[in-house]
């Protein structure tokens, strides 16, 4: 099967290696996203909502780059800063994925790189045959 790879632009792709997202098949893995523009500024500082809403819709638009579109997705996994806000990354997430009800995870974890990051979201999608 080809390999597809989706990149973002971002400076650490290279640093890191990693691709914004992958795609195999009608298989396609997006890689932990956070909530920075183009211009490398944090969308949504101390906003749980709109940080979990921006990077969604990142998310939606390299899965359009790769053929796809959220209504493909099947599995979400968000790691948050702080779990006592679940409602306010919960409701962002119900707002693109109430009709579609992927799997999901919601973990707490110490740290994401930036403080300002209140949240990373991966998103696995299945294309229909």
């Amino acid at each position: 099967m080809t390999r597809y790879n989706y990149a973002s632009g971002a400076p650490w792709e290279d640093i890191v290696g990693y691709s914004r997202a992958v795609k195999v098949g009608n298989i396609i893995e997006v890689t932990g996203t956070v909530a920075i523009n183009e211009k490398n500024e944090v969308v949504g500082i101390d906003d749980a909502y709109a940080q979990t809403k921006y990077i969604l819709e990142k998310i939606s638009r390299v899965l359009q780059q790769a053929g796809g579109s959220i209504k493909d997705v099947v599995r979400t996994r968000l790691f948050v800063t702080d779990i006592s806000r679940w409602e306010e990354y919960g409701r962002a997430h119900g707002d693109f994925f109430s009709s579609i009800k992927p799997c999901t995870t919601m973990v707490e974890v110490s740290a994401l790189i930036s403080p300002d990051y209140l949240v990373e979201i991966e998103a696995t999608a299945i294309l229909s045959a």
